[in-house]
């Protein structure tokens, strides 16, 4: 049984998902997502999941597998991951993982930190001084509190803002700390191999709002209005997917849709740029490509894939 894993990681919007489905088409893989947002089932428009077509040409999994209203952290995706590349092993295929979540590949392959219980007193406080002081001024009292892990977050991402103020507070330790502390290392026996495409960023930047704007084309506005019927808990995951705040806005008459198009754009460019920034420090030894994925790359990278798969394989 090989040994090998493929994984293709990159920003938003840089052809993940096209070279993932390439990649499995020559080499009898299976595409295994590593995505936060595109394990929703409610989210196929505005989480840019593979289309029928492309998931009926090669197999794919992990894909709008969870109701929206259930949280998946990265130690349940960790678990379902390894299920899935354990079958496809078993199969005689070559797992190829995909997806731009920094943390749900940083899970898998050097395992997850031991993190604490948190007494609902304190979820209860982090969760109620969030909602009176906003995002920047609640990242700023995090910064006094915990400045490490401060300096690592966006003021917008109010989970891991909550989650790192939770567990200073109950704790008195940063998240930092317990993060450094050894977790569970993978848990198959593999080697494993990363194609990071890595565009420019004009360019990308370029590329995520024109895929905005078809997302909008394609019916993201019903998308978000179905997703807002089921009166979901705002804080869950998937309720703050790039575009479902800034396209709620419009359907709630705050926005026009031209307003709420450039709202979440901007927001999908800043998400981009953190994915930059992420796969610029945080996958060492992977392969980059400074380019989107496109039919004139192909060769090169399907040069490395191939002499990565001899390595191991033998």
């Amino acid at each position: 049984m090989s040994r090998a894993l493929l994984v293709i990681a990159g920003p938003t919007a840089s052809g993940k998902s096209h070279l993932a489905r390439a990649a499995a088409e020559a080499m009898d893989g299976v595409v295994i997502n590593a995505d936060s947002m595109q394990v929703y089932r409610e989210l196929e428009i505005l989480s840019a999941r593979p289309g029928p077509e492309d998931m009926a040409r090669v197999p794919h999994r992990l894909y709008g597998v969870l109701p929206a209203a259930e949280p998946c952290s990265a130690a349940r995706w960790r678990d379902m991951a390894t299920r899935e590349i354990a079958a496809a092993r078993k199969a005689g295929r070559l797992p190829i993982l995909v997806g731009g979540t920094g943390l749900y590949l940083k899970a898998l392959l050097e395992g997850l930190a031991p993190l604490p219980e948190i007494p609902p007193s304190v979820r209860a406080q982090a969760r109620t001084l969030h909602a009176r002081l906003g995002g920047a001024a609640f990242h700023a009292e995090l910064g006094r509190r915990d400045p490490e892990i401060a300096a690592r977050l966006d003021p917008g991402d109010s989970q891991r803002l909550i989650r790192a103020f939770e567990v200073i507070e109950a704790t008195g330790r940063s998240l930092a700390e317990w993060q450094r502390e050894a977790g569970a290392g993978p848990a198959l026996d593999l080697d494993y191999a990363a194609v990071v495409l890595r565009p420019p960023r004009a360019a990308l930047y370029a590329a995520c709002d024109q895929r905005f704007l078809a997302m909008v084309e394609r019916g993201a506005l019903a998308e978000v209005k179905a997703l807002y019927e089921l009166e979901l808990d705002p804080e869950l995951p998937a309720m703050k997917a790039v575009g479902v705040a800034e396209l709620g806005r419009h359907l709630s008459g705050e926005l026009t849709l031209d307003q709420a198009v450039a709202l979440a754009q901007r927001s999908t460019r800043h998400y981009a740029k953190r994915q930059l920034t992420w796969f610029r420090h945080q996958l060492p030894g992977a392969e980059i490509f400074k380019a989107q994925y496109s039919e004139c790359l192909r060769p090169k990278i399907f040069s490395f894939i191939r002499l990565f798969l001899l390595t191991v394989n033998g």
